[in-house]
């Protein structure tokens, strides 16, 4: 992670869970790291752990409505004028809303898409321009994916959200063969946890927390610390190394 030192990352959705965790773990390595969410409180706080915990990196909250699609170019603009740029742009913000295709809710359908699939990929757009226009080569876009972007569990609920999942393991693949066209060394990954105990499964069922704790309780689950080294292993890997994708199970998960 030596050559990452310095340099500047965004990761959104950074107040809890694996996005706070990928955010405190590259501020331990040494980068300036740009934590987005609605709400920075956490991050805020989390800033100033890693401050007195004296890493060589830095946090710094902002405040950001990934639905809007101003407020996302306003962020760049000010990483922009603050920053200069962002180097590594990892797109961890996503979110489930337990919306069956039968009959779901248009609005909660709407939301997933919006987060999970629009504003991936205009931060991903917004990420390549800033790298370009700085000639940045060695750019790293990392987007956080989930099993449900490889195969479609038996599961009403989580039916629509495995269709965004599925959207962007195809927008991976399909910015690392723009990268290629470009001619650029910038680099495209994504990567697709199992189950990981996290806030996630009780933002899910927030009508049954009971259903929630039953999700985490049946197998030894991910931690998000395992989905935060995955990203330091593909953002250490040499430069001409491209690791297109990483799916991390529980041993005990079946699908």
């Amino acid at each position: 992670m030596d050559r990452w030192k310095g340099r500047v990352a965004l990761v959104t959705g950074a107040s809890v869970g694996i996005g706070a965790t990928i955010a405190k773990e590259l501020v331990r390595s040494g980068m300036q790291v740009v934590g987005c969410a609605r709400n920075v409180d956490k991050i805020k706080a989390l800033a100033a752990e890693c401050k007195s915990a004296g890493y060589s990196g830095v946090l710094i909250p902002f405040k950001c409505d990934l639905t809007n699609v101003e407020e996302i170019q306003s962020m760049f603009a000010a990483i922009k004028a603050e920053h200069k740029g962002v180097d590594v742009c990892i797109n961890n913000a996503g979110l489930a809303n337990p919306e069956p295709l039968l009959s779901g809710k248009t609005s909660g359908w709407k939301t997933m898409l919006d987060v999970n699939v629009m504003a991936l990929s205009i931060c991903t757009r917004e990420a390549y321009q800033s790298m370009k226009e700085r000639n940045i080569d060695d750019g790293h876009i990392i987007n956080l994916n989930s099993i449900c972007g490889h195969i479609v569990i038996n599961m009403a609920d989580a039916h629509f959200y495995t269709a965004t999942k599925y959207a962007v393991s195809a927008l991976t693949e399909g910015l690392r063969q723009e990268l290629r066209e470009a001619k650029t060394h910038i680099r495209a990954t994504c990567i697709s946890p199992g189950i990981v105990e996290t806030e996630f499964a009780y933002r899910f069922y927030s009508d049954s927390p009971d259903k929630a704790k039953e999700t985490y309780s049946h197998i030894k689950a991910l931690e998000a610390i395992d989905v935060a080294n995955a990203v330091v292993y593909v953002l250490s890997a040499p430069p001409h190394v491209q690791v297109g994708d990483i799916v991390l199970r529980p041993v005990e998960q079946q699908a």
